[in-house]
């Protein structure tokens, strides 16, 4: 603002969320206000900043350079403001917030739903919005507000984020219960068995199974790339196909026979990442360490 003096935090509000929703009328609803009333505060928003902070287009409004340059501080400027308004202990039973988590497939299954139980149970006040996680935005997302913490790996992490390491993983080869190589199977028959995989874009057909492979001098019969580890267990479970997967994603009703691998296959470690906005709030703090009780 030009004045410090004339700061009104509803002028800061209603910016963040026209940035948010490139609409007047959605920004409205969002802030539980009249339009006429969101369109008087953008033309107070405009006096202030000495811009226009947004010009309308076809599919509503776009904002200004100028505006693009306020997105990330005014959420970090909101969220710090409100860090200050929380009470300086965390009363769970009775807390109510929201909070978002990015994290892949897997994580949703292995640590979202371990999760969500126990906030269900220990705070059922607190309200969860999973997204997917994309490694080249999450530093920014983390920095904006957009998540409020992630679950990631140490290659797709960023130097600068606060970080708590979850648990270490090991891959096991699935396949349905009556397959023929459910008691066991030796290095040949696993390369003659035909495998799916999982790639983020359906289109990969190698991993980390085939590096390991290569490593002595063998290769698998890949014969189906799919999406989603969702998707991969049912595909285990309707056919003949065989999988190396992470351990945890395999529970005991899933109807699936879980075999070692015959071969070594490196495994990775899970961590949950957040932005230094949030590394003291009292309520993140919490769910944190609720976090990695739930992940052991």
């Amino acid at each position: 603002m030009r004045d410090i003096r004339t700061l009104d935090l509803n002028l800061l509000k209603t910016l963040d969320a026209l940035l948010d929703e490139g609409s007047v009328t959605r920004a409205a609803e969002r802030l539980a206000l009249t339009q006429p009333a969101v369109s008087g505060i953008l033309v107070r928003l405009r006096e202030s900043f000495g811009d226009p902070l947004f010009v309308r287009a076809q599919r509503g409004l776009v904002p200004t350079p100028r505006a693009q340059s306020l997105a990330i501080p005014i959420k970090r400027v909101l969220g710090e403001i409100e860090q200050m308004l929380q009470p300086e202990v965390f009363e769970p039973a009775s807390a109510q917030l929201t909070l978002s988590i990015g994290a892949t497939d897997y994580a949703q299954r292995t640590v979202l739903l371990p999760l969500i139980a126990a906030l269900h149970e220990k705070a059922p006040g607190v309200r969860v919005a999973v997204r997917p996680v994309e490694a080249t935005r999450v530093q920014g997302q983390l920095e904006s507000g957009e998540l409020d913490m992630a679950i990631l790996t140490p290659d797709t992490t960023y130097d600068g984020l606060h970080a708590r390491d979850l648990y270490d993983e090991q891959y096991v080869c699935a396949m349905h219960k009556g397959h023929s190589a459910a008691k066991g199977l030796n290095l040949d028959q696993f390369c003659d068995l035909e495998h799916a995989i999982v790639s983020l874009g359906g289109d990969a057909f190698s991993g980390v199974t085939d590096a390991a492979l290569a490593k002595i001098g063998r290769e698998r019969r890949v014969l189906l790339s799919v999406p989603s580890f969702l998707m991969l267990l049912e595909v285990l479970r309707t056919s003949d196909l065989i999988a190396v997967l992470p351990s945890r994603l395999v529970h005991p009703g899933d109807g699936l026979a879980v075999l070692d691998p015959p071969l070594a296959i490196p495994g990775f470690r899970k961590l949950v990442v957040w932005h230094e906005r949030t590394h003291q709030h009292p309520a993140h703090r919490w769910i944190r360490e609720l976090l990695a009780d739930v992940s052991r």
